[in-house]
């Protein structure tokens, strides 16, 4: 039976979730997962956890608070000017607190969230670009399908 090794192509189920038990991704009611280990697609501490598991195997891991995505920053916490957000979104776009925006990277190649906490009259909006679970403790759940 094969076992998930640095490198690995897995398909899986997984679900992370908050210490409130909220659901921020869950895949066991849909379609798997795919992913490659080491390629960033989940942090390097969960990619941690997968490491010998076999195919078939479920787990189910609880990381303490800023293991799983590092420790809150306040200095990703940022108003963005809406001259700004023009140029990177639809012009007069309008967003609302809570709403989760995604943002090119400078070099175009990818992108980035921030979650919006507050605008002000002047259209400026306050991003928040720390993962959404960043500080917290996070519960990892994991059911291994397959193993390349």
């Amino acid at each position: 039976m094969t076992h998930v090794q640095p490198g690995s192509f897995l398909t899986l189920h997984y679900r992370l979730s908050g210490p409130d038990g909220v659901a921020l991704i869950d895949t066991f009611e849909a379609q798997p997962a795919t992913i490659s280990l080491g390629t960033g697609e989940l942090s390097p501490a969960l990619e941690e956890r997968l490491i010998g598991l076999r195919e078939g195997e479920r787990a189910v891991f609880d990381l303490p608070a800023g293991a799983a995505f590092g420790e809150r920053q306040p200095q990703m916490v940022q108003w963005v000017a809406r001259k700004l957000l023009d140029e990177l979104a639809t012009p007069d776009q309008r967003w609302t607190v809570g709403d989760v925006v995604q943002f090119p990277t400078p070099d175009g190649t990818g992108t980035y969230a921030g979650t919006v906490r507050d605008v002000r009259e002047d259209g400026a909006v306050l991003f928040d670009f720390n993962h959404p679970l960043a500080g917290q403790p996070v519960r990892f759940e994991v059911h291994i399908i397959g193993v390349l």
